[in-house]
């Protein structure tokens, strides 16, 4: 969860936004340096300090020099992308696969490995809280996935655009009436993790959270057997 005065993104609960924090302190580094170069370069040039009795050459090599650190900032960001990218969107063999829908305003989950498991999740009304749930983020059934383990979540919309996102674990996919998006998502720990839908879908659009609940696989068997 959140906490007051966090600057930093939210403490990564499993490996997808473990990648996301890697990449986001890379990213920032890079920008850092870049502008170092720049305030430099400016410097530099202002001030009028030459190291050569020919200042033609200074100059080219000065932009040499800031035509070169652009194109190596822009490698050693593209790079790392690119990796970040293909280990986010892939999914490897997963264990569980489960299928989200959008509604206005309610999520739909449906367990679609064998089984007939198919629920929908509303927000528990503020009056209606148990003492200690978070207001507004709180649902009257959650989606309860094994920890630890991969799962496929295939997620789609019944009328107008959704998007289904969880901070902690890195997950944030637009639901699309007519097309089918999938993501892969795995906790680090067992928890129960909280997000919200994160497009503007209607006038209950900050009324539709999400909730995740990853627990150990004999709990998830078992939780699934008192489903059917």
């Amino acid at each position: 969860m959140p906490y007051a005065t966090q600057l930093t993104l939210q403490e990564a609960s499993g490996p997808t936004m473990e990648e996301v924090s890697l990449l986001h302190d890379h990213v920032l580094f890079l920008t850092f340096l870049m502008c170092i170069i720049v305030a430099f370069s400016a410097l530099t040039v202002t001030m009028g300090k030459t190291t050569h009795n020919d200042p033609t050459e200074e100059v080219e090599q000065l932009e040499a020099a800031w035509t070169i650190a652009p194109i190596m900032i822009l490698m050693l960001t593209a790079l790392p992308s690119v990796r970040s990218l293909y280990l986010v969107e892939e999914v490897f063999d997963p264990f569980v696969t489960i299928k989200t829908t959008g509604h206005q305003w309610y999520w739909n989950y449906e367990y679609t490995d064998n089984t007939n498991i198919s629920f929908d999740s509303y927000m528990i009304q503020t009056q209606d809280l148990p003492k200690g749930a978070p207001r507004l983020l709180e649902v009257d059934h959650r989606m309860v996935l094994p920890a630890y383990l991969q799962a496929r979540i295939v997620i789609t919309a019944e009328d107008v655009l959704h998007s289904w996102a969880v901070p902690s674990l890195g997950a944030k996919v637009d639901a699309v009436p007519g097309r089918l998006n999938q993501l892969p998502m795995a906790t680090a720990r067992t928890g129960i993790f909280f997000g919200q839908c994160s497009e503007i879908c209607g006038a209950n659009h900050s009324f539709m959270p999400i909730v995740v609940e990853a627990v150990p696989l004999k709990h998830f068997e078992q939780w699934l057997l008192t489903q059917d």
